[in-house]
């Protein structure tokens, strides 16, 4: 598969390990940042045609991932 844009590693590169220990740490920031990862992959195979889905189901999806990032935002941010 191509390269997958969006990945928390581009998104907040001044803050990879503490993503890393966050995810060893915190139980619910894990689950968040597993269901950006999972979602943000799925966006992307939508997007590249490998799976099919209409324009508002796609639409949603990146509301949702928008929705992930800013908490995992909030985290870092307090971390």
């Amino acid at each position: 598969m191509s390269h997958v844009p969006h990945e928390l590693h581009e998104e907040f590169p001044q803050q990879i390990e503490t993503i890393h220990s966050l995810k060893g740490s915190n139980a619910h920031f894990a689950r968040i940042a597993d269901a950006y990862h999972e979602l943000n992959r799925a966006i992307h195979r939508i997007e590249t045609d490998v799976e099919p889905a209409d324009d508002e189901t796609l639409e949603t999806m990146k509301k949702k991932r928008l929705s992930l990032k800013d908490e995992i935002a909030q985290f870092l941010a307090a971390a």
